[in-house]
């Protein structure tokens, strides 16, 4: 056997035993980053939906401000929020450096654009093909967003499964809003990092194979969606389908 067998061999043994510092740490990255992605991506889809049913001066260097910002560096984001948090920083009083809080704050900096991003492209997809009904209506940019966004929330639904890759892949920020500290504030790329720079290899790919498990599980279940979707759809007379899921 090889190191990398020998080590997932291991890594296969630390999941099934259940223990206790690998699921600790699992838990602690799925809090964080599901705390983030509800928040970021009730910002985003909201700002999203907006921009993708509004057409106003300047939104066209809106829109790459906000596409620029989907390749913001995870670093640069932690870099920030810790001159914020730092104590001589404006938000210094809050006293959240090295907190869950910091991780969830950083995490939501970089899931706000991305959720922004990929909704504004939906909702502008659906107005363009069916706005001009809802306009004829009287329906103004408020109701128009609501009733696009809920029209396409299976979509969305992929949004949101891609924020939450985005926020729970993610080690630069909350390495450094968080600290990396042990029973705090360590989650899962975090510990991924610290443990391979030891050599502790079984633990970081432990953690690696449950990464990749609350990934794959969540993209399975959104797949059912879209399945469940389809056919609701398809049983629906035709005047009502892409209106009425």
């Amino acid at each position: 056997m090889n190191t990398f067998s020998d080590s997932a061999l291991t890594a296969f043994q630390l999941i099934t035993s259940l223990d206790p510092a690998l699921w600790a740490i699992a838990g602690r990255s799925l809090g964080v980053s599901a705390v983030a992605c509800v928040i970021g991506c009730a910002i985003g889809i909201a700002v999203g939906a907006f921009l993708g049913v509004s057409r106003f001066s300047g939104r066209a260097v809106v829109l790459t401000v906000l596409n620029t910002f989907l390749a913001l560096p995870s670093v640069v984001v932690g870099l920030v929020i810790y001159l914020l948090l730092s104590r001589t920083g404006p938000l210094g009083f809050l006293g959240w450096l090295f907190s869950f809080k910091a991780m969830v704050l950083a995490q939501v900096v970089l899931v706000v654009p991305v959720a922004a991003a990929l909704s504004r492209q939906v909702v502008e997809d659906v107005d363009t093909a069916h706005g001009e009904q809802w306009r004829s209506l009287g329906a103004g940019h408020l109701v128009r967003c609501v009733l696009l966004a809920w029209n396409e929330r299976f979509a969305l639904l992929t949004v949101v499964v891609a924020c939450f890759g985005r926020a729970i892949s993610e080690v630069g920020a909350v390495m450094i809003v968080g600290g990396n500290i042990e029973g705090f504030t360590r989650v899962m790329t975090t510990a991924i990092a610290l443990e391979t720079s030891k050599g502790d290899l079984p633990l970081a790919l432990a953690l690696g194979m449950v990464l990749l498990a609350i990934v794959g599980c969540l993209n399975m279940l959104l797949s059912l969606f879209r399945h469940w979707q389809d056919r609701h759809q398809a049983s629906m007379p035709t005047s009502l389908r892409g209106w009425v899921a």
